[in-house]
């Protein structure tokens, strides 16, 4: 073996290495992708690319097919889509992390807060409490029971 076929032998392993996640990733999106895969190639009918059931080998064939793009240029392009892709999940995901901190604290101060003031008079009358809870149940089940009347 001389040393081009070895090269040549690492880089369709690193390929195929590359191409196996991006073919997961692009099977994940596939359902958010579809839209933009129909605006970059409107010539495509939806219902022809769903039956592909996302695979990328598939919708690359299926695009240079329809298309006589150069298959490889397809299945770059469609790549660096799912790319952007994550990319917009991930700054979405890392523009809320905040705003779900921030609602954390909130709960857990309502909980400190709100929880005492409950708990205190239910300990204090539990059967005026039983009683309440009686009377929303017998509410519920007459309101309930007469609507399958009326049907």
């Amino acid at each position: 073996m001389d040393s081009d076929t070895t090269a040549n032998g690492f880089e369709q392993e690193a390929v195929s290495e590359t191409a196996a996640p991006a073919a997961a990733r692009f099977r994940d999106h596939f359902d958010t992708l579809l839209p933009t895969i129909q605006q970059e190639w409107p010539e495509l009918a939806r219902h022809t690319l769903e039956a592909t059931r996302g695979s990328l080998d598939t919708v690359v064939e299926l695009i240079a097919r329809q298309t006589g793009a150069n298959s490889e240029a397809v299945k770059e392009q469609l790549v660096q889509l799912v790319t952007r892709t994550g990319e917009s999940a991930h700054q979405v995901a890392d523009s809320l992390r905040p705003l779900e901190e921030t609602l954390e604290t909130l709960i857990d101060e309502l909980n400190a807060s709100l929880r005492p003031r409950l708990e205190k008079p239910l300990r204090e009358r539990p059967l005026m409490t039983l009683g309440m809870a009686a009377a929303v149940g017998l509410v519920v089940g007459w309101l309930l029971s007469s609507g399958r009347r009326s049907a």
